[in-house]
């Protein structure tokens, strides 16, 4: 017996149907590629952690390094030392490197007195310490994120990386192009009588060749000052949350 196709109740059976078997490949797909985007999350924060430090592609400082040499390098220039911070103290742990911002925000959101977990990497090359930062804020359309090194006296910024889940191309995520993170490389973080500022992306800066590091600001990007705004927001804020137990190094 042929079965009506014209009928309510086929229509209903098929879309049924169709959403169990597409639920049921989509979620054997993500079961079987689990291992696999969790190792890619993992090379992609290792060579974020190294080019904040300036460890990057050999052929292209502004890359990079290649993924497959990131667990080999992030073995050599931060290999064991990593942190998890809490206030004034720190824990050495290996585990710090799987803490997320992200979520760390999430449960002092929902939270107040829930102490929050800062991991910290120390990286060095050449010879010089590199403290690495991560952190995550708001741009305009989504979260924005980054790392920030900074130098054995806790002063001023020597590298960053910054990225964007949904800023608009060519204006706010431009926050990723050598041409305004380099800008953070040697901006100091206190001002002349020694009181934190952080850096400020500031419109209208005069300082468009960003020979001044001493005013605690960089040039903003051309259309693009609420973005601006998220990442002075994340990086001042982000770095204050570390100087408690900074102040314990000195």
């Amino acid at each position: 017996m042929a079965m009506n196709t014209e009928k309510n109740s086929y229509t209903i059976i098929f879309a049924i149907a169709m959403v169990v078997v597409v639920g049921s490949l989509l979620a054997f797909t993500a079961s079987s590629l689990k291992d696999r985007i969790s190792a890619n999350k993992r090379t992609e924060k290792q060579q974020n952690i190294l080019f904040a430090m300036g460890v990057t592609d050999s052929n292209d400082p502004n890359e990079f390094v290649p993924a497959e040499q990131a667990q080999e390098l992030f073995d050599k220039y931060v290999g064991e030392e990593q942190y998890i911070v809490t206030g004034s103290t720190a824990e050495k742990t290996n585990s710090a490197f799987d803490i997320e911002v992200k979520k760390e925000n999430d449960k002092v959101k929902q939270d107040a007195d829930y102490q929050r977990k800062m991991p910290l990497f120390i990286g060095e090359k050449d010879g010089k310490k590199y403290y690495i930062v991560p952190m995550r804020g708001n741009g305009l359309w989504d979260a924005i994120w980054g790392y920030v090194s900074l130098d054995n006296d806790f002063k001023s910024i020597q590298g960053a990386f910054f990225d964007h889940k949904g800023e608009t191309p060519g204006l706010g995520a431009n926050i990723k192009e050598s041409f305004f993170r380099d800008d953070f490389i040697g901006e100091n973080i206190y001002d002349g009588s020694g009181s934190y500022q952080g850096v400020t992306v500031k419109k209208g800066n005069g300082d468009p060749k960003n020979e001044r590091k001493d005013d605690n600001a960089v040039d903003a990007l051309a259309g693009a000052t609420i973005t601006g705004d998220g990442v002075t927001a994340m990086v001042k804020k982000g770095i204050k949350m570390y100087l408690p137990y900074f102040e314990t190094l000195k």
